[in-house]
């Protein structure tokens, strides 16, 4: 893909599992990178930041031509308790609110603001498809979605192109659903989660770095974009890959109800079905490298 030359890009959740990704891919192309850091800046391409104060060391973003805002409390990172569910709203939205705050300030703001969301936002569809045109859907995840995206609106009112990269389930060995999946199932642990129909909408970390850079790149894409491979499957399917990729017997079955003890709320999230497409990415020219369950499996394994 051919990429046009953004020199200088600020990234927030630069220590993630999409922002490390993002980060090196940026450098291998030669482009300067500035991470956003929760601390004393100790070097050049540090910006300091404090989301829940909503500081932002806006010095250090002049002539930036983009920012990524990839920051929040992980979703499967803990039970959810209130205090958790709390953590998870605030990180979001005090953290966009922030960075959105920030870049309007600018006196040379950023071509483009590009704020992670997630495809939370439509909720439990079960085996309806839906695309970056279906509303908001029910519940705790979609709640603060809508929240998380509405809190980038000082810099839309700037006049800043503003993208929110609605991600799904990222296929990866390093961390995410699927860094707890591989370990699992190398060892012959692996099976079905609750009645394994609920659909996962799913992209390769390859990919999810090649969109991102594709919403950087395509000047024309702001609002929601879904970062989803273009053909979700269901658990039972992805179990099925899983076994078929990694040659473990993948036969173990996790009920519903001992996953709702085990997570708390959180089963919710994961016996949820969200079959998501992405329209809007096929619309403009992208090209999935990896877009079936088989071939990203096989891109992280």
């Amino acid at each position: 893909m051919k990429h046009i030359g953004i020199a200088r890009i600020a990234v927030t959740g630069a220590t993630g599992l999409i922002g490390s990704a993002l980060v090196r891919s940026l450098r291998a192309d030669g482009h300067e990178v500035v991470r956003l850091v929760r601390r004393p800046a100790r070097s050049g391409d540090e910006v300091e930041w404090d989301p829940a104060r909503g500081h932002v060391d806006t010095a250090g973003l002049e002539g930036c031509d983009a920012v990524v805002h990839l920051a929040g409390a992980g979703v499967g990172e803990r039970r959810w308790t209130e205090a958790y569910k709390r953590e998870i709203r605030d990180s979001r939205v005090l953290g966009t609110t922030a960075i959105a705050r920030a870049v309007a300030s600018l006196d040379t703001p950023p071509k483009v603001l590009l704020c992670g969301t997630a495809l939370g936002y439509y909720g439990d569809t079960g085996t309806r498809a839906v695309d970056e045109t279906a509303p908001a859907g029910d519940g705790f995840l979609p709640s603060v979605c809508v929240e998380w995206e509405a809190a980038a609106t000082a810099a839309e009112e700037a006049g800043i192109r503003v993208a929110y990269a609605r991600t799904g389930l990222v296929v990866a060995r390093e961390g995410g659903a699927w860094g707890r999946l591989f370990p699992l199932f190398r060892a012959g642990l692996g099976g079905r989660l609750g009645n394994g129909e609920q659909y996962w909408s799913f992209i390769a970390l390859h990919d999810e770095v090649a969109a991102l850079r594709h919403i950087l790149d395509t000047g024309s894409l702001a609002g929601p974009v879904n970062l989803t491979a273009p053909d979700p499957v269901t658990n039972r399917e992805v179990t099925a890959a899983m076994g078929r990729v990694l040659r473990r017997p993948a036969l173990l079955h996790v009920p519903a109800p001992a996953l709702r003890i085990a997570l708390g709320d959180f089963a919710s999230d994961v016996l949820g079905s969200q079959r998501v497409l992405p329209s809007r990415l096929l619309d403009s020219g992208f090209r999935f490298a990896f877009p079936t369950i088989d071939a990203a499996i096989a891109s992280a394994a």
